[in-house]
């Protein structure tokens, strides 16, 4: 996948797909039965949310490694919504329309994600081999 200039973290495809992830999981989260609101719909949002600010919190460090490591955590954190999603679909909150939408969203941006933290570690490798 080709990045082009990255001038700010919403320049970049897996923050953008990310966005996407998190509005169709609080509309989810709203459609839950309200004995869910504190516990599994609260954990699909918290999960959610960490998807982008994690990758927007790593593009404002300074090193390469530091960001690697909070695009890391936005991949777990995406890991996290997919099983949260099984749990909807096994629980029948969501039909299996909704749930392959949104898997494919997910499986999209962890390709991103992935080649995000490869042109990192590939941009960190360049800079340490001019030292």
């Amino acid at each position: 996948m080709g990045y082009g200039e990255i001038k700010h973290f919403t320049d970049i495809q897996a923050w953008k797909l990310g966005r996407e992830i998190r509005k169709r999981i609080y509309k989810i989260a709203k459609g839950l039965p309200n004995f869910e609101e504190f516990g599994l719909a609260s954990q699909m949002r918290r999960c959610a949310v960490s998807v982008t600010s994690n990758i927007a919190e790593g593009y404002g460090r300074y090193h390469y490694q530091e960001n690697i490591q909070f695009c890391r955590q936005s991949r777990g954190s995406l890991y996290e919504i997919h099983d949260h999603l099984i749990t909807c679909l096994d629980e029948n909150y969501i039909n299996k329309e909704t749930f392959n939408e949104v898997a494919d969203i997910i499986k999209n941006t962890i390709k991103a994600l992935d080649g995000y933290i490869r042109m990192l570690k590939n941009r960190k490798e360049e800079i340490e081999k001019r030292k």
